[in-house]
């Protein structure tokens, strides 16, 4: 028999955002901005969301720019992780 390869059909979600907060252990608060036009009027909104995100190794720091990716939930507010970190704060 021939051998499958897996490859998932959906590819995760990943997200470029800033850390709003890094005081927990592990975990990194990520503030993702999205630009969507309004349906009615066509202008453009600022829209934040807020994702908790996996940080092992306790690297990001508040201010630094980063890059998320979906995963299993590890926690009840934890649906994130930390890939790398794209800029340094400050």
């Amino acid at each position: 028999m021939a051998e499958q390869e897996t490859v998932r059909e959906n590819s995760r979600k990943v997200r470029e955002g800033t850390v709003v907060s890094a005081k927990m252990d592990k975990t990194v608060v990520v503030a993702v901005t999205d630009h969507v036009r309004h349906r009615r009027y066509g202008k453009t909104l600022q829209r934040t969301r807020k994702f908790y995100a996996h940080d092992e190794a306790n690297d990001a720091r508040e201010g630094d720019r980063v890059r998320i990716t979906e995963t299993r939930p590890l926690s009840r507010l934890k649906r994130w992780r930390l890939v790398e970190v794209l800029e340094r704060a400050r």
